[in-house]
């Protein structure tokens, strides 16, 4: 036989606060241990979220209870009375979601572990740095190993940053709960005249954020050689 509407509320914001309990735990406790509760503040607003909600449904149980154990709570009787069955099919409705959500944890854990449920910087500045090591230097060797009239050495830098961006590109969006289907925003620009490159035959210089980004300036290079260790060739039949 179903209670009355105060005992279904009572059990119903129980299990409510003590998801949303759980819920801060899971969250506050990754943070904690990878030093991100101060630099992480989305992290941490969240989790003051469910904290305050959990404390809310948790009073309510609270006031809804101490009258059945004694305790002469003038606040609980008066919830008791005000506490109608629209007001209990919600704190159901709450409860059930609630432990939806921690179906969904079980069954997605390795995507929602903590700290990986917010934006890492670091990780970001770090995949930005791999990008311009593993990839960008290669095609800028690339397409200096050309000009140089190398291709042995093009295809080599080539084939390098292919398979660093493949790899990296796998490791950002590879998932085998989802099948993503990846569309561009805008077509790729391929055109030379486009964007900032250099005239043909010579090199753009490169921007000084770029510069300070491929890291420390390397010392001048001996003649005839190449900072990126392409040697140039030279026609002696001309002067």
């Amino acid at each position: 036989m179903i209670g009355v509407p105060w005992q279904v509320g009572l059990v119903a914001n129980a299990i409510i606060g003590l998801a949303y309990f759980l819920i801060v735990l899971a969250i506050v406790i990754p943070l904690a241990r990878s030093h991100q509760l101060r630099t992480n503040p989305l992290g941490a607003a969240t989790a003051a979220i469910f904290f305050t909600c959990a404390v809310h449904h948790g009073a309510h149980s609270m006031h809804l209870l101490l009258p059945s154990i004694g305790v002469d709570d003038p606040e609980g009787l008066a919830m008791r009375h005000a506490w109608d069955w629209p007001m209990a099919t919600w704190d159901v409705v709450g409860a059930l979601v609630a432990a939806y959500y921690w179906t969904l944890r079980r069954n997605y854990s390795s995507l929602m572990e903590g700290a990986q449920l917010f934006e890492d910087m670091r990780t970001r500045e770090q995949q930005a740095l791999e990008l311009n090591d593993s990839v960008l230097q290669g095609l800028v060797v690339a397409k200096m190993a050309l000009d140089l009239d190398q291709p042995k050495k093009a295809e080599e830098a080539l084939t390098t940053s292919i398979d660093s961006a493949s790899r990296i590109i796998t490791n950002l969006l590879g998932s085998e709960h989802f099948a993503i289907q990846l569309m561009r925003s805008a077509p790729a620009t391929t055109n030379r005249g486009q964007g900032r490159v250099g005239a043909p035959g010579k090199h753009a210089a490169p921007h000084p954020e770029e510069q300070l980004a491929s890291g420390p300036v390397s010392a001048p290079a001996e003649p005839g050689t190449d900072p990126s260790g392409l040697t140039a060739t030279s026609d002696e039949g001309n002067s």
